[in-house]
């Protein structure tokens, strides 16, 4: 359990940045020739930030999360 967040929060990292490199790509150049090598230029630099950004973002996320469902609470 004292790995939990990290690889759960990968496992939701992963996908959601596969889907946005893909939207970003066919909204940009569709799906030209060579378009792997965009798609995947694009998630390799994708997946560290959004991994770091939800591990900073996540527990001020559930800080406002518990004040708005458990206002009462300390």
């Amino acid at each position: 359990m004292k790995y939990y967040t990290y690889v759960n929060t990968l496992f939701i990292v992963l996908p959601m940045t596969i889907i946005m490199a893909l939207v970003g790509l066919w909204l940009n150049d569709g799906f030209v020739e060579h378009w792997i090598y965009g798609f995947l230029k694009s998630w390799i630099i994708m997946v560290p930030i959004a991994y770091f950004s939800v591990l900073i973002i996540l527990p001020l996320a559930k800080k406002i999360t518990d004040k708005i469902f458990y206002p009462c609470k300390d």
